[in-house]
């Protein structure tokens, strides 16, 4: 079986839990299948050190430009999605590997990029609390779910802010791997799933 290629965007200003949580939940899983099921990494703008909120500096695997082309792309949010949105060569990216990707997953504000790039259009969504209404503003043709923890669109499932992409993660894992894989992950997690 070919490892997925999961490929997470890190970014200044990122949450932490936004990107942290979905890394631990797909790593917790290969490691727990002896690392062959998945290959995780993080992504940047450029290969140097990115600034996530509150000042944690994380030293992304590769840059947009030498990315491998993900199976999963996992999208967080955090306020630097704000410039994000402004940032061409990111939004390319982002469009080229959610075109060819099997699975695209946003986390919080995550959902402004994938809405950006036209990948909620006549979709519904949900993100962090606080954004409905910049999301609604950046795509009127996405139906918000104001109340889920996350919302399946099939290739496309956007979840709401901070641990809620821990929820998205391991729902997604069972999807992948079932649902014992998925129970074993949040067990050695500590976590109780919803």
């Amino acid at each position: 079986m070919k490892k997925l290629n999961t490929a997470i965007l890190i970014f200044d200003d990122v949450e932490v839990l936004d990107f942290a949580g979905p890394f631990e939940v797909f790593s917790v899983t290969n490691e727990l299948s002896d690392y062959s099921l998945l290959n995780v990494y993080t992504v940047a703008r450029e290969k140097n050190p990115v600034k996530a909120r509150n000042g944690l500096s994380v030293n992304p695997d590769y840059s947009i430009d030498d990315a491998p082309q993900p199976d999963i792309l996992i999208v967080p949010g955090g306020s630097g999605t704000r410039p994000l949105l402004r940032q061409h060569d990111v939004l390319s990216w982002i469009t080229n590997s959610a075109y060819y990707a099997d699975k695209v997953l946003s986390v919080c504000t995550g959902a402004l990029l994938l809405a950006k790039i036209g990948l909620l259009d006549g979709k519904k969504s949900t993100t962090h609390h606080s954004a409905f209404e910049a999301l609604a503003e950046i795509a009127p043709d996405t139906e918000i779910n104001r109340d889920a923890r996350f919302v399946d669109n099939g290739k496309v499932i956007t979840s709401a802010g901070i641990s809620a992409g821990i929820d998205m993660s391991l729902y997604v894992i069972e999807i992948l791997f079932g649902s014992e894989t998925a129970e074993n992950t949040a067990r050695y997690m500590e976590y109780r799933r919803l």
